[in-house]
């Protein structure tokens, strides 16, 4: 078994869990490549030789990891991902058991399932076109002002530094949003409009129910609310009912589509997969990217299935998992 590592070193509390991960999966006669991140990594260099190895791990937070499953789309190799970031979203989403040992078993037993990516383009403040891939969710306005105030005080404060930037902002600015969705067109007032290929947050609370990685869509998100308070409904909403198919969303609405285009009455910042762009933008476009990403899966998993079946690498340990 040969198997590629891609690891960002500055990526967060995690980060050195994956040589627990490393001890765990390697067997005689395997063969297996850490690679280290610099700060200004080029993704598609960073894996370019990845088809020489049977598994692809990738070791980062979210955007990092984001950035190399775009890079990565379309091909054959299974892909890992192992969580080293603050938030680890992507992780929680795919929902593989969280133990080292456990990843290591999934990457041995090799059972994948191809789940989609999102592509997004905006032009910049200096007229040239920017497009970046994204794994969970992408968008303009309040959640991009958190994210990039939130940066300072992730090293110290891990997740709660986001909490503690969205309540620094209690009167968020409100844009008048022209969303059309596969030719449909809305307009809404709202804090925030997202396009989102997986939508569970910090809590496991799902932003809106039955956004999945693998229906071919991309669900887009409208914050319709005024200030920082009133975002407080919702979440207190999702506390209750964590999939929100029972009690709703308060001041949410969201609709499903392949194609999308959002115009923002007022330029506002841009996040894509918690990395903040550089400048304001007044629209963004956004694509499904159907089945772009093989990813390694396990019986934890909503993606997986109950049973592993046999091992493709052998020498896998016996884990039990809750029924």
């Amino acid at each position: 078994m040969r198997t590629l590592v891609i690891h960002n070193p500055r990526s967060g509390f995690g980060s050195d869990a994956v040589f627990q991960f490393e001890r765990a999966l390697m067997r005689g006669g395997d063969e297996c490549v850490m690679r280290m991140l610099r700060d200004d990594f080029e993704a598609q260099h960073a894996c370019e030789d990845a088809d020489e190895f049977d598994v692809v791990v990738l070791s980062g937070g979210d955007g990092t990891i984001s950035s190399l499953l775009y890079a990565l789309r379309d091909r054959t190799v299974p892909v890992c991902v192992f969580p080293s970031g603050t938030a680890n979203l992507l992780y929680a989403n795919i929902g593989n058991a969280l133990e080292p040992a456990a990843l290591a078993r999934a990457c041995r037993i090799g059972k994948t399932a191809d789940l989609d990516l999102g592509e997004i383009s905006w032009e910049r403040e200096d007229g040239t076109r920017a497009t970046h891939g994204f794994a969970l969710m992408s968008g303009t306005g309040f959640d991009a002002q958190i994210m990039q105030a939130a940066l300072p005080n992730k090293p110290i404060m891990g997740q709660a530094a986001y909490f503690a930037a969205a309540l620094a902002n209690p009167r968020p600015t409100v844009s008048r949003f022209k969303i059309s969705v596969d030719g449909t067109t809305y307009e809404r007032d709202g804090i925030a409009c997202l396009v989102a290929n997986a939508a569970m947050i910090q809590g496991d609370i799902e932003i809106i129910p039955d956004c999945r990685m693998d229906d071919g869509l991309l669900d887009v998100i409208v914050v319709e609310t005024s200030d920082t308070a009133q975002l407080l409904k919702p979440l207190a909403f999702g506390l209750l009912d964590h999939s929100g198919r029972s009690a709703g969303r308060p001041h949410i609405e969201s609709f499903k589509g392949r194609e999308i285009l959002i115009e923002s009455s007022v330029p506002v910042p841009l996040e894509v997969d918690g990395d903040v762009a550089p400048g304001l933008v007044s629209s963004y476009s956004a694509r499904v990217l159907p089945k772009a990403a093989r990813v390694i899966v396990d019986p934890m998993s909503p993606y997986g299935t109950a049973d592993d079946g046999s091992s493709r690498f052998g020498s896998s340990d016996v884990i039990a998992y809750p029924d």
